[in-house]
């Protein structure tokens, strides 16, 4: 098989296109009937020039006739990967606790293996899990079980659905075609920046729990883990916990730990077992809202018949602020867990046709701000969440227009652009629920953002706080066989404190398997 790359064709080219090119780019007498199996690799966007906006891509082909290759072509062999067996059953299950990427792919891979493997999830299903949402964005009533954090999913289901990330992995490759095999988009395979959408989140979910029982996996909602046992440092059982249900202890070969970065009481528990936490750096600020055609005219220049994306960092003097998580033509979000405090996310649809975009806007925090203390830094995060709740006295958010934010103002009226954030919002000063270096790092990085981003300093624009959980503010120790200080106990994903987003999570949860599966092996 033969991978051409870069090759430059118009915004709105088919295949039809890239043959032509592939053709021209051959040379020798090429013709079309000597290209065969032709696929999509890879595309992306190329917008620096606004007068030639191209898509950039690479396609997979066969060709028939024996010729040297241009530069931009090689010949290649598509990776596949091989699921690990082990040589014997364990007489006791593999738990994992948490059903996110992490957790969901986790097993998975251990079914595959040939493990007895018991997924209990804090949360709902993903169905009685939407319904919970729904009547949190509708009626503001919070459920502390289940709601963007907790449930089957894990908090990237009500999201944009990102399949980006910053890893260089093989297994990546291999976590696109699962998501596409259990109803992704196709274009998850070849898109740059490939996203799945919250819509179609909701079924791939579903599948893959379908797929996961097929294969011998057991799942518990409304469970969650209470404790553990440890003997002679190994881990022994589980304490666990129905919902509504007196707790009871199962025997556990191993615990598979991917219970995401707001399980809190989580964290505490593992201190108290003497589990081995470390402070982490994380982020805090708002979520900002801008036109969804302003932000496609100021990147494209004109209608390209896709929502834009932007992502944006300075190095202030003291601090690091960038966008994250940017979701074209979304909505904001409720992400709070907790009752007493707001905290915001984006979410998306796979078509992004929404109104508005939207992206955090957000400072570093280091241990330093919270004592370098692990557990202190769950604290800090709720102590702005509160904070924001205060301002409101309700499950709405406080809103500040950029203007009145970047005149130290505090905002009565709202600007031109219309919050999406429901249960809805509250006119407000945001740096009464922020520290104040994050307020003064923020002010000054939507003037440099504005510099690189046409508009993106409008007055108009709403910011919505605020947002905490960007990543988890503990990082549970770990070797390089992703086990913990304690024998059998795996922490991996986003709570680990070693991923971040649903790639680096699916990926981080396949490792942690693999290393199960090895070491049961000898």
């Amino acid at each position: 098989m033969i991978l051409i790359k870069d090759l430059r064709l118009s915004i709105r080219s088919e295949d039809n296109e890239a043959l032509a090119a592939i053709i021209s780019a051959l040379g020798h007498g090429t013709t079309a009937e000597d290209i065969t199996k032709l696929k999509l690799h890879k595309s992306s966007i190329d917008a620096r020039r606004k007068n030639n906006i191209v898509k950039v891509c690479s396609y997979y082909f066969e060709c028939a006739k024996k010729i040297p290759l241009p530069v931009n072509a090689e010949h290649v062999t598509e990776e596949k990967y091989e699921y690990k067996k082990i040589t014997a059953k364990p007489d006791k299950s593999i738990l994992v606790a948490g059903a996110g990427p992490a957790g969901l792919f986790a097993a998975h891979t251990l079914l595959k293996a040939g493990f007895p493997v018991t997924i209990v999830e804090r949360g709902y299903d993903v169905d009685k899990r939407r319904l919970a949402v729904e009547k949190l964005m509708k009626d503001g009533i919070l459920d502390p079980v289940s709601n963007i954090q907790f449930g089957e999913g894990g908090a990237g289901t009500f999201s944009d659905g990102k399949l980006t990330t910053g890893i260089k992995n093989t297994l990546c490759s291999h976590v696109k075609r699962l998501f596409y095999e259990f109803g992704a988009p196709e274009s998850i395979l070849y898109e740059a920046h490939a996203h799945v959408g919250t819509d179609k989140l909701v079924n791939v979910v579903k599948n893959m729990r379908t797929g996961i029982i097929k294969l011998g996996g057991q799942f518990m909602f409304e469970t969650m883990l209470k404790d553990i046992a440890v003997e002679n440092n190994k881990i022994t059982g589980a304490e666990l916990q129905t919902t509504g249900m007196p707790p009871f202890w199962a025997e556990v070969s191993g615990i598979i730990l991917a219970t995401g970065h707001s399980a809190r009481d989580t964290y505490h528990m593992l201190a108290g077992q003497k589990i081995l936490l470390r402070p982490k750096p994380f982020s805090i600020g708002a979520r900002i809202e801008h036109s969804g055609k302003m932000i496609n005219l100021s990147q494209y220049g004109t209608d390209i018949g896709r929502a834009a994306e932007y992502k944006l960092a300075c190095h202030l003097r003291l601090r690091d602020v960038y966008t994250f998580c940017m979701c074209p033509g979304g909505t904001v979000v409720p992400a709070a867990s907790e009752a007493g405090g707001i905290v915001t996310n984006g979410m998306s649809e796979y078509k992004r046709d929404g109104r508005n975009a939207n992206s955090a806007l957000l400072v570093n925090v280091t241990p330093d701000d919270f004592n370098n203390d692990a557990l202190q830094g769950i604290e800090f995060q709720r102590k702005y969440e509160r904070a924001a709740y205060a301002l409101t006295g309700s499950m709405k958010a406080p809103v500040q227009t950029v203007g009145d934010f970047l005149s130290c103002q505090a905002s009565v009226n709202m600007g031109d652009v219309k919050p999406t954030y429901l249960p809805g919002v509250v006119p407000g000063d945001l740096n009464k629920c922020l520290p104040e270096f994050a307020v003064q790092s923020m002010r000054e990085a939507i003037r440099i953002f504005d510099n690189k981003l046409k508009g993106f300093a409008h007055s108009g624009a709403m910011l919505t706080g605020v947002e905490t959980r960007s990543s988890s503010p503990v990082r549970i120790v770990r070797d390089e066989n992703h086990m913990s200080n304690i024998e059998g106990l795996y922490p991996c994903g986003e709570g680990s404190g070693y991923a971040g987003g649903i790639m680096s999570a699916a990926v981080d949860g396949i490792t942690a398997a693999e290393s199960i599966i090895r070491r049961m092996n000898g």
